[in-house]
């Protein structure tokens, strides 16, 4: 049993957006995804914005309120100072994640006289920096982050004690102790009636893990205030160690993005050639002026190269853009602190080892080194009323967000299912009975029932679904239908909107 500091700076995200605009905390800010709020501060809260909402409802109720896109590499970036300033006073510095750094309460404790006079100095230290935070300090990690959300000071073996009063849903409050699936668990857990944690506490351990699995007994032990039972720890070899001199050393951000990707991608293979995972890291890195840097990040659940290369890179922008005079990054060393068995990380169906799916990773960064990000592209699922808008592509190792919602309601979406492939927009003609041109008139409807398509009789079809687009733009009145012909062929076409009675194909359903 540790005893652990834990300091939390609520709302992060909008105050390191609100900081990167030159605006104060205290005014009306909301990071937004997708058009959904993400994270907001008090102020806007105060004026009725609340995670969740959509942005149009956030501005109603807050006409000032300043808008950011969600920005890790702008979270990790700005949040540097505030671990450099917990550290001056606790060393031992861990990153959870952006907005949230723990360390031992022994050390600063002794030296403060107290854990509360230890509290109140690292509060004073990050507040100086004009960001507020909150401290909470337990038994063990887990506990003192939710008693970080609670400024609480959880007393000696009074972890279950603590635990018992809170909400339920604070099991699945903060990402940097739980996986995104445990808001499912505690969701699923209020609507059988158990809203408290103690309430959860009191259930059978047995019956727990055969109704809820692994994770719902890794959260009733956090219930119970007992320390996460640790993963079987191996011994880590010192050969894992990754170095590299920078020639020419770094002093742009982007050239050090450049170097963290193939830093972490030479990391994780001797990782893999020795059968680990990393799940505690420290990064150090020496420069020009004779500074050497470091910092220890900490993660819930084993490390892969690409989130190995984001926090490489976060906190390489972090030490070029906040410290002072850093000088330019001579050295860089990756260093295993903690590691388990690499089966511990699951990679993907049907028998794989994740083998293949790392060397396709490693050649897809060299085709990206050699050809630039845009060389490697990813889908990503997206909102849209075409087959062609619910997908939008992504450089390869960026973070898979899209631009629209595809949650969000579409109104003249083609139906599901959505085609299979899309399909080169080839001009075809569609014809009734009478062998006449199937054209779509201004009020919408077709002049006649297809009955063939380039020689091919229709045997069913459905539709037309009317598409008004662009109309401040002069565009005109389109349509879609979907057709099967004798062949067997499903097809999905589009009116060319020409007034000639074309269309074209959009997508094929296999």
């Amino acid at each position: 049993m540790t005893r652990t500091i834990v300091v939390w700076c609520p709302d992060w995200p909008a105050v390191a957006a609100a900081r990167q605009a030159g605006r104060s905390a205290a005014d009306p800010v909301a990071v937004f995804h997708a058009n959904r709020v993400r994270a907001c501060s008090a102020a806007a809260r105060g004026e009725g914005v609340r995670v969740g909402q959509r942005r149009r409802d956030a501005q109603a109720r807050c006409p000032e309120l300043l808008v950011a896109a969600v920005d890790q590499d702008r979270d990790a970036r700005m949040f540097e100072p505030v671990a450099a300033a917990v550290e001056e006073h606790a060393p031992g510095v861990e990153v959870l994640r952006s907005g949230v750094v723990a360390c031992p309460a022994r050390g600063p404790s002794r030296y403060f006289g107290s854990e509360a006079a230890a509290a109140e100095r690292i509060v004073d230290a990050v507040e100086a920096l004009d960001v507020e935070c909150c401290v909470g300090i337990a038994d063990d990690l887990e506990v003192a982050v939710l008693a970080a959300h609670r400024t609480a000071i959880v007393p000696t073996g009074g972890s279950a004690a603590f635990c018992a009063g809170l909400p339920i849903i604070d099991l699945s409050r903060d990402p940097a102790i739980c996986p995104p699936t445990r808001v499912e668990l505690t969701d699923l857990l209020i609507r059988l009636g158990i809203t408290t944690v103690g309430a959860f506490a009191a259930l059978p351990p047995d019956k727990v893990a055969t109704r809820f699995g692994a994770d719902g007994v890794r959260a009733h032990r956090l219930a119970l205030g007992r320390p996460e039972r640790g993963l079987s720890r191996r011994q880590i070899p010192e050969e894992l160690v990754v170095e590299q001199e920078c020639d020419p050393p770094l002093d742009r951000v982007d050239a050090a993005a450049f170097a963290a990707r193939a830093l972490a991608e030479r990391f994780h293979a001797r990782l893999a050639d020795a059968g680990l995972a990393c799940t505690r890291l420290v990064i150090t890195a020496a420069t020009d002026r004779g500074a050497t840097l470091s910092r220890t990040w900490r993660c819930a659940a084993p490390l892969t190269a690409a989130a190995t290369a984001d926090r490489l890179r976060w906190q390489l922008d972090g030490w070029l853009t906040h410290r002072r005079e850093p000088g330019a990054i001579t050295r860089l060393v990756l260093e295993p602190v903690e590691a388990v068995g690499s089966g511990h990380i699951q990679y993907g169906l049907w028998g794989s080892d994740g083998q293949d799916d790392q060397r396709a990773g490693w050649a897809f960064a060299r085709v990206q080194g050699l050809l630039g990000p845009e060389s490697v592209l990813s889908p990503v699922p997206a909102g849209g009323r075409s087959a062609q808008d619910r997908v939008t592509l992504v450089p390869w190792g960026d973070e898979r967000v899209s631009p629209r919602d595809p949650a969000a309601p579409w109104p003249g979406a083609i139906p599901a299912p959505s085609p299979a492939r899309l399909a080169d927009p080839t001009p075809i003609t569609v014809l009734d009975e009478a062998g006449g041109p199937v054209r779509l008139t201004d009020r919408g409807l077709l002049t006649g029932p297809p009955a063939r398509l380039d020689g091919k009789r229709v045997d069913a079809w459905a539709g037309p679904w009317l598409l008004d687009e662009r109309w401040w733009a002069g565009g005109e009145v389109a349509a879609r239908l979907q057709l099967v012909t004798d062949d067997g062929a499903a097809l999905l076409v589009r009116s060319t909107g020409g007034g000639d009675g074309g269309w074209r194909i959009e997508g094929v359903y296999d």
